[in-house]
């Protein structure tokens, strides 16, 4: 059986949420080296990707064959997670393919897949429950495993299945926003009594550190992880604990979600550069109707037990993410999660999606 240990890995979606911890956790300790992928060596983000150390830059993108067989020469594992908000769904499927087998004939000892849930499979092909940048990425995941019964022994290949990124539950313009009404912080969202798997993006980059490290045992998994099932009545609940201020949750009907404050995104493409003459482009509506009824009516489940197994320290409540966001940051000097609420300090906030900070027409 070939070995698929690695020290080299090429990381595409390096720069954005799950990239960022993800590289710092590879590095941590010499283990590994890292390529990064970024269209932008000078951004902020490239940069604090270098201070890391043990960090190269690749300049590119990765709609270019050419750059994908650069970045995959010479290193033995990937990483590759790739911005569905960037490409739209039909373009992440045809570079997700790409991706993986240039880099098996590039000599990758082990693909590491950046995926979300396959929802549409789950609901029972129900398409009341599509959602594109959801389906785009867990249908390629299964592909990928798929391939990888054949493959395995020549690379070994598993999925990294996250969930909504807990940060975007403070942050402005997500889809799941507060507002502060009358001096209380509200959720406004079309979630019933279901619940959100919420993930922590700082606790990403130790369950893709644990896949590279256990490859005999991650060959062929797919790593479906989250903090818990958040129910938006406990976030509001936990919100008040730590921070001493009023906050609710008020179940919202989906005409009045879309005549609220995304109305004026609505329409959009839900990826910002895919094409919206194509009747494949989903909108934004479309895609997150699909996206809240997940959560609303069951559809994700996760394994908690197995999660605790692999990494006991991970954040395991709402409350207890919530707490550590607000210490640091006082400490880091972002104000209390009161003051990052607050619509007047919206713009000072670093956007926690690199689609947010950087959305621009025609790069991929």
């Amino acid at each position: 059986m070939t070995s698929h240990l690695t020290s080299k890995i090429f990381v595409i979606g390096g720069t954005g949420a799950q990239g960022i911890p993800v590289i710092r956790d590879l590095v941590s300790d010499n283990k590994y080296s890292v390529r990064a992928l970024t269209r932008d060596p000078e951004s902020p983000r490239a940069k604090r990707l270098l201070a890391l150390g043990n960090v190269t830059l690749l300049e590119g993108s990765f709609a270019d064959e050419a750059i994908l067989r650069e970045g995959f020469r010479g290193c033995d594992g990937a990483f590759i997670n790739i911005d569905g908000f960037n490409t739209g769904e039909k373009t992440e499927t045809y570079w997700a393919l790409r991706a993986y087998e240039i880099a098996l004939e590039e000599g990758i000892k082990f693909f590491v897949y950046g995926n979300l849930d396959y929802g549409l499979k789950k609901s029972g092909y129900d398409s009341r429950f599509r959602s594109g940048h959801y389906d785009g990425k867990g249908r390629m995941g299964e592909w990928i495993l798929f391939q990888n019964q054949a493959n395995r022994n020549r690379m070994g290949a598993a999925l990294f299945t996250s969930g909504p990124y807990i940060e975007m539950t403070i942050q402005p313009m997500m889809p799941m926003t507060p507002t502060v009404e009358d001096g209380v912080v509200t959720w406004r969202v079309p979630l019933g009594d279901g619940a959100v798997v919420h993930a922590a993006s700082d606790d990403c980059g130790y369950y893709v550190r644990w896949l590279f490290d256990n490859p005999d045992r991650s060959n062929g998994m797919d790593l479906e992880v989250a903090i818990e099932h958040v129910k938006y009545a406990d976030l509001a609940s936990a919100f008040e604990r730590v921070t001493g201020h009023l906050a609710r949750y008020i179940d919202t009907d989906l005409m009045a979600y879309w005549n609220g404050p995304l109305a004026f995104i609505a329409n959009a493409p839900a990826g910002y550069n895919a094409d919206p003459a194509d009747k494949s482009t989903m909108n934004f509506r479309d895609n997150f109707t699909g996206f809240w009824n997940l959560w609303k009516y069951g559809i994700v489940k996760r394994d908690y037990a197995l999660l605790d197994e692999i990494h006991p320290n991970r954040i395991k409540t709402v409350e207890q993410w919530l707490r550590k966001e607000e210490e640091l940051g006082r400490k880091l000097g972002k104000g209390s999660l009161w003051d990052r609420v607050q619509p007047e300090n919206a713009s000072k906030q670093a956007p926690i999606l690199k689609s947010n900070e950087d959305r621009r027409k025609g790069k991929l």
